[in-house]
């Protein structure tokens, strides 16, 4: 490799500014040597020069190697941050909002809720088992961080076609990357999402929300404070896997290469994960920050080691020190710039007063947790910013010298060109419902059913004993209880919803209605909805149509947000889905938390019980209700992608959720509601086939006249089983909503007068075998 600044001072090391794990002299990219070094790092000619400016000097190869994982898409947000900024994050109980490792909010009686949402997507399409793992172990690090023990996690999952024999490795190998890693490691998984479609097929997303719960004494915020403080890292040595995680993978897309070469070339930048370690490193936490012995914590994510010591140093107004020759390896002959950007996974910075580094070192080996003091806290210079140093040794040479802020918050921030595609108004009016109708709507609804049983059944959901309402439900349901919190009834919900097919003929209406339906899926079960966080997975952020898209789905978030009373506490942006120069369907992950006074019984479910009545509350015939525009049975059954979806009255969404927050809630007062499932995809016909089959109790319904009816997916309705329907049509007319008795819960058939005459049995075989006889066809013909 040309060594274009040769007299940086780092002598040898240099060379190896790039280099990846192996021979030393290629990037870890595989980037040609002819490349300048920024660009090899993924920084831009005019971010060079930004750089620059920032410096008033030429950068350093450490230097620009800080910048260039720092200023990546993944690390800066610098496409999406200003469209950020127009999203609701103030709300009466937000303890922490955007911009720490978690969001946090108050649950009363002195417990908090800390909740996350991340992706890994790109290094799940490259090693799927490791890079779901790695997932996994990055999102508990956040929030045990604030201070919070885990105690749920939640994955929504979404792959290309089930006809395509990749994806039953890229399936199996994310499945078992967070059943291993989150079962051995202590925490449940209790819910999630499971989406098939073919925009994923190259380009898969795994995102991972977690949930934990702390005294609100032991909050804890990432960031460096105290001149003289020790910066002490925690946990595992640091290797060569991950590098360029955040560069190579998370901010560039897939060249769709199928011969599985660009998937090896990537391999190396996909960390490894070490679920024992990782469960040491919780309990290490959790016991320094209970003793009131750490100032602050950072975890070590992605971009690694200059990450957190430039983020906390960022936040706390100061800068840092930090030691390169400190940090233990696992790999000799590492390169400065190797270290501070190395992701190898479960570490911890904690700011240590120097009095106490003897109780951590003591705490830290009782657990059996590594503990290197690596930096110091250190003044900024009067009238400038805080300095983060990277030293060889702290008596030695300086190797980089930058504004720590100029890593993190001060980062470019860019107004990239929206367009609005160009085909859109002619999908739009592409109506599905034009389309002949089906010969047989029983079989068109039998079609729609798959069981995730599958994948669930392969996490333990019952760790902790906290859980009342596991997978499968419209919400998972925990208790707030965890070791060293006061005994409580409270409890939380907790859901993730998305409507890809939506979001990609109209992302504003469609991201406001992921909002409203997963707010509607917490009341289900009883919860009031408390506060957002998203995950938003988009295509190439320099393609205009993209950042449109982006642009439309944070408006519509943030205006059913506002109209629901709803903040958003936290999230991330996940660009560069893209594989071929072909992006996803825009996919905006929406996670609600809800909050549960009284945790007394179990939530009546999606269920059905003998001799009850069906009640469909919300519009059956209204605006939008046979509306079939995005929805799965156009998509799925017939192939047909266009379409207006239906619109949504934000106003009627609240008052439906006001309502279905007490009837999901058993015992007196919930109007003899023994079973209810929120309407959301495949329509009123799946929804009620979803209760008959989570019972064993057939139906028979009448007044839903067509197919229109039957599969369309206009939002704000829920399908309720009910002993007493005069008591719930009166408490539901009083609350402004809408609502009719269909039918009756009996039997063994799924009957729709008119449309649909299906045993529950042969419903019950295609359901329960639809996910695992594709994965087994797969194999046998791979």
């Amino acid at each position: 490799m040309t060594d274009d600044t040769a007299t940086d001072g780092l002598g040898d090391r240099a060379v190896h500014a790039v280099s990846g794990p192996g021979d030393g002299t290629a990037g870890s990219a595989g980037v040609s040597s002819h490349q300048a070094p920024h660009r090899v790092l993924g920084l831009t000619d005019a971010e060079l020069s930004a750089i620059r400016a920032v410096l008033g000097r030429e950068p350093n190869r450490v230097e620009l190697a800080l910048y260039g994982v720092m200023w990546s898409e993944h690390c800066s947000y610098k496409s999406s941050r200003i469209h950020l900024r127009r999203l609701p994050t103030d709300g009466p109980g937000v303890l922490v909002g955007p911009g720490e490792n978690a969001g946090v909010i108050d649950a009363g009686e002195g417990i908090a809720v800390a909740v996350r949402i991340e992706s890994h997507n790109h290094p799940s399409a490259i090693e799927p088992k490791q890079g779901a793992a790695t997932g996994v172990g990055g999102i508990l690090r956040d929030i045990f961080t604030m201070g919070a023990r885990p105690i749920a996690v939640m994955d929504p999952l979404f792959f290309g076609g089930l006809d395509d024999a990749r994806q039953r490795w890229l399936v199996e190998g994310v499945v078992a990357g967070i059943s291993g890693y989150g079962n051995s490691v202590g925490v449940p998984t209790v819910g999630g999402e499971l989406t098939f479609d073919p925009c994923y097929a190259q380009n898969p997303l795994v995102n991972v929300l977690c949930l934990g719960v702390l005294p609100v004494e032991r909050l804890v915020l990432g960031r460096a404070t105290g001149a003289g403080n020790l910066a002490v890292l925690l946990g595992s040595r640091t290797g060569r896997d991950g590098i360029g995680g955040v560069s190579v993978l998370a901010s560039a897309g897939f060249a769709g290469e199928d011969d599985g070469s660009e998937t090896a070339a990537k391999r190396p930048n996909v960390q490894v994960g070490d679920p024992y370690e990782e469960k040491r490193l919780i309990e290490a936490c959790l016991e320094l920050l209970d003793a009131g012995l750490v100032v602050g914590v950072q975890d070590l994510g992605g971009a690694g080691l200059v990450c957190a010591t430039s983020e906390t140093a960022a936040r706390g107004g100061v800068g840092m020190d930090v030691d390169v020759t400190a940090v233990p390896l696992r790999e000799a002959g590492m390169a400065p710039d190797e270290i501070m950007t190395s992701e190898s996974q479960e570490r911890m910075l904690a700011i240590v007063t120097p009095e106490h580094l003897a109780r951590v070192e003591a705490v830290c080996a009782r657990w059996e947790v590594r503990a290197s003091v690596v930096g110091r806290v250190t003044d900024p210079p009067p009238d400038g910013p805080g300095i983060l140093r990277v030293l060889d040794g702290f008596d030695g040479p300086e190797l980089a010298a930058v504004p720590a802020a100029s890593l993190s918050e001060d980062a470019p921030l860019y107004r990239r060109p929206l367009r609005r595609p160009a085909e859109l108004d002619a999908r739009l009016a592409d109506d599905p419902g034009l389309l002949p109708p089906p010969d047989d709507a029983g079989a068109d609804l039998v079609t729609l059913l798959t069981d995730p049983a599958w994948v669930y059944r392969q996490y333990d959901h019952q760790l902790f004993t906290n859980t009342v309402v596991g997978p499968g439900g419209d919400a998972a349901v925990l208790r707030l209880a965890a070791p060293g919190l006061r005994p409580t009834e409270r409890g939380v919900a907790l859901s993730t919803d998305s409507k890809p097919r939506w979001c990609a003929l109209d992302p504003r209406s469609g991201a406001a209605a992921i909002v409203a339906e997963a707010a509607l899926n917490v009341a289900c079960v009883g919860a009031q909805p408390a506060a957002v966080v998203n995950c938003l997975n988009f295509g190439n952020p320099e393609h205009p149509e993209v950042m449109w898209q982006l642009s439309e789905a944070i408006d519509g978030m943030s205006e059913a947000c506002i109209a629901l009373g709803l903040p958003v506490i936290g999230g991330n942006v996940s660009f560069y889905n893209e594989s071929g120069g072909r992006d996803i369907d825009p996919t905006p992950v929406v996670g609600v938390v809800g909050l549960i006074d009284q945790l007394r019984t179990v939530p009546p479910g999606i269920r059905l019980t003998p001799g009850a009545s069906i009640v469909v509350l919300g519009s059956l015939t209204g605006d939008g209700a046979a509306n079939l525009g995005g929805s799965r049975w156009a998509v799925e059954v017939r192939g047909h992608r266009d379409g207006t979806p239906p619109p949504i009255d934000l106003a009627a969404h609240r008052r439906l959720i006001d309502l279905v927050v007490g009837l999901g809630r058993q015992g007196a007062g919930n109007a003899g509601v023994v079973g209810i499932h929120d309407v959301s995809g495949g329509g009123v016909g799946v929804t009620l086939a979803e209760m008959a089959l989570g019972s064993g109790v057939g139906f028979e319904v009448a007044g839903i006249a067509d197919h229109r009816m039957l599969f369309g997916e206009a939002p704000s309705r829920v399908v309720v089983a009910t002993t007493d329907p005069e008591s719930l049509l009166a408490r539901a007319g009083g609350a402004g909503v809408p609502g009719q008795v269909i039918g009756v819960a009996e039997g063994e058939r799924l009957v729709v007068e008119g449309l649909v005459d299906v045993a529950l049995t042969d419903a019950r075989a295609v359901w329960q075998n639809r996910l695992p006889g594709a994965l087994d066809e797969l194999a046998a013909n791979s």
